[in-house]
């Protein structure tokens, strides 16, 4: 095998620049894989959304299968040898079955549930528009000062690892097996194993958040007789906290202008990365409102509202979505875990509480839960992509290698819209909808609360004070916020305990130990990754 081809990125990127062409999303026998296989996928996640209430991480299922594609005894199919391959066609299952599971199935059920069929046609345009536009974000905010490449994004660490350990062996390969070992056996106990790979790698500061988050969540009410769920504590720390978070997001871009102001010839001496930034920031933004347009003009709910309320829905909308999707976004790159149907959740009592109208609403918690999922997992494929890449150290082949996985997930998100189209009025005949849909329309038929109201705003502040203090490197509110979403609490004992014995190691160790701990902890993520998959899916053929 050549180091100088395309086959030698076994090395991880690190040949000379310019010494490898990227292998092409649009070659035969990548294309016909990817678009086979995000079918599968996207029909598996349909399944699991709608009779469990989750989507598995195929990230690392892809991986695997293109691995297995490699070594069987077909000559075209050596090609999968290259493991910048493997990567396009993981990234393209993991786009189209988070895509469909979480980006479209979940928008749609919402109208279902509601009683107004005649929305979920308008809803699945809008929300395939916004999948593809979520995606599209975070390919141009990747690497840059709001979403580093340098971030942890633990799904993104595992399957690299996987990749690698497959391609090169050696001891990667070996702690990356005790890894995967180790992740399977804790998933059969019941314990998170996902969560304990996280946080060997992951910012110290914000998942000793999360984990508090978990606990404070799981043990209010049983120890101490407090239900924070329903005084709204969680929503309203992650509303300060979310707010607080985007006005540190915007910082960022007005410290990029004043960079560019400064110039030593009189040149503009902005970064790439940081004009791709604001460019993707500002259109995005745009782009939201104008799909919020067209989605109220084809559900037909313009007529339901006077003038200066459209307008502010239509603006609401463009900013829920928005802020939507830069919460799950920030809280994925940093733990793995995103409290999507949450904060969609928030983006709907909010809208509750302004007085939009039923159908509104619907179409509202649909748009928003549309974004996000999307801009995660892309977060995830690009930082594996990243890692095997070399890691920057090839400028110009990075560029095309996210440039390519960009490709490769766009086909994935059309395979999950197409699947999804054809196929759920099936879903539907069956009254299988996604369960969190059930309780977007329960609490629109509840109505709005002023106490709510009252709830929201006094613990709104306490989370933007702990987002303020800890800046947004650490994003101490964020992550305290998230984990008093989630009911969990084993995951906050697994994340608490494996960071004491991290901090351990590195005592010990220093940073000698950081590539080991690296391929076991990805392998923690990925053992749990198959377990929970494969018990899935052994659970829908029941």
């Amino acid at each position: 095998m050549s180091t100088t081809e395309e086959e030698g990125t076994a090395l991880g990127g690190a040949a000379a620049a310019g010494s490898r062409k990227h292998p092409k999303t649009l070659e035969l026998v990548v294309v016909i894989p990817i678009v086979l296989l995000s079918a599968l996928g996207a029909i598996v996640g349909m399944q699991l959304i709608v009779t469990l209430g989750i989507s598995a991480n195929t990230s690392i299922i892809g991986a695997l299968i293109a691995m297995v594609f490699a070594r069987l005894p077909i000559a075209v199919l050596h090609r999968f040898r290259a493991i910048d391959r493997q990567n396009l066609l993981q990234s393209a299952v993991s786009s189209a079955t988070f895509g469909a599971a979480n980006s479209l199935m979940i928008p749609i059920g919402v109208p279902f549930v509601m009683g107004m069929p005649e929305l979920i046609v308008p809803m699945l345009i809008g929300a395939t528009l916004a999948m593809f536009i979520d995606g599209t974000m975070l390919y141009g905010l990747f690497n840059t000062k709001a979403f580093p490449a340098t971030g942890t994004w633990p799904a993104g660490v595992a399957t690299a690892e996987t990749l690698w350990a497959g391609d090169q062996g050696g001891r990667k390969a070996v702690y990356l097996g005790i890894g995967i070992a180790g992740g399977v056996g804790g998933s059969m106990l019941g314990i998170p194993m996902s969560a304990a790979g996280v946080a060997f790698i992951g910012n110290i500061w914000a998942l000793s958040m999360f984990g508090l988050g978990l606990l404070m969540r799981g043990y209010a009410d049983p120890v101490f007789g407090i239900d924070i769920n329903a005084m709204y504590l969680p929503h309203g720390f992650m509303i300060g906290a979310g707010i607080v978070a985007l006005y540190q997001v915007g910082r960022q871009i007005s410290a990029i202008r004043k960079d560019t102001a400064a110039t030593a010839n009189g040149e503009a001496s902005e970064d790439p990365e940081d004009r791709a930034m604001k460019k993707f920031l500002f259109g995005g933004f745009g782009a939201y409102i104008l799909v919020a347009l067209l989605l109220t003009m084809l559900a037909g709910v313009t007529s339901t509202m006077s003038l200066p309320m459209l307008l502010g829905f239509l603006l609401f909308a463009a900013i829920a979505a928005y802020v939507h999707e830069l919460i799950v976004g920030i809280a994925a790159m940093h733990s793995g875990w995103f409290p999507a149907f949450a904060v969609a959740l928030i983006t709907l009592i909010i809208g509750i509480l302004v007085g939009f109208p039923p159908a509104a609403l619907g179409l509202l918690v649909g748009y928003s839960a549309a974004t996000g999922p999307a801009f995660a997992d892309m977060g995830y494929d690009l930082k594996t992509g990243y890692m095997i890449r070399g890691e920057n150290s090839d400028p110009a082949y990075e560029r095309e290698g996210r440039r390519q996985q960009y490709y490769a997930a766009l086909i994935g998100f059309l395979v999950a819209a197409i699947v999804v189209a054809v196929s759920y009025q099936s879903f539907f005949s069956q009254d299988l909808v996604p369960p969190v849909d059930r309780v977007y329309a329960s609490t629109i038929a509840a109505g709005a609360s002023p106490e709510i109201a009252m709830q929201l705003l006094i613990w709104a502040i306490p989370g933007a004070i702990l987002q303020w203090v800890g800046g947004s490197g650490k994003q101490l509110g964020v992550l305290l916020g998230t984990g008093m979403l989630i009911n969990y609490p084993i995951a906050g004992w697994t994340v608490l305990a494996a960071l004491a014995i991290r901090v351990g190691i590195e005592r010990a160790f220093g940073q000698t130990r950081r590539s080991e701990m690296s391929a076991f902890a990805g392998g923690l993520i990925a053992g749990d990754a198959l377990y929970a998959f494969f018990t899935s899916t052994l659970k829908l053929g029941k």
